[in-house]
């Protein structure tokens, strides 16, 4: 939860301030769960709405490759860093990769809250359409549409990145 806050919003002491709101929402809501669904789903759900409410309040729009600037452990920085696998092994792949992945959250980035939520939970948290849906609280047709939309958005953004 705190790295798909983290992704969204950018900066680690707000993801830090915006998981605590939302575990005390899920506290203070625990009785409006509805045990028919994954527990995490809901929670999921809460998080990703507290981090798009702050996005439209400040209108962020970027993500961070290399983690949170406040992360001082390794752990921490693996932890809130955009995984590229550089499949290479020399460091000019390396540096290929990191600037492609640099391209990739510039793009994310650009897209609207709601694609950007769409992606980062079907692309680097390996949700489910259907598990989307129900943390989002959307149609199942709607999500496929922001998937659909965010992709076209992300390939005209990155066109001059392919080869």
């Amino acid at each position: 939860m705190f790295s798909l806050l983290y992704r969204m919003v950018r900066d680690r002491a707000l993801a830090e301030d915006l998981a605590q709101e939302t575990f005390v929402k899920v506290l203070n809501g625990l009785a409006s769960y509805r045990a028919e669904f994954k527990f995490s789903s809901w929670i999921f759900k809460i998080a990703n709405n507290a981090a798009i409410d702050h996005l439209r309040k400040r209108d962020l729009d970027t993500l961070s490759i290399d983690g949170s600037p406040h992360a001082t452990t390794p752990d921490e920085i693996a932890a809130t860093a955009l995984q590229v696998d550089g499949r290479g092994e020399d460091p000019l792949q390396e540096v290929e990769a990191r600037e492609l992945g640099g391209a990739i959250e510039r793009a994310i980035g650009r897209l609207r809250p709601e694609y950007r939520a769409c992606i980062l939970l079907r692309h680097v948290e390996g949700h489910s359409y259907e598990e989307i849906a129900r943390i989002l609280d959307l149609p199942l047709g709607t999500v496929k549409t922001y998937i659909h939309r965010a992709r076209n958005e992300l390939r005209t953004h990155l066109e001059d990145r392919r080869e």
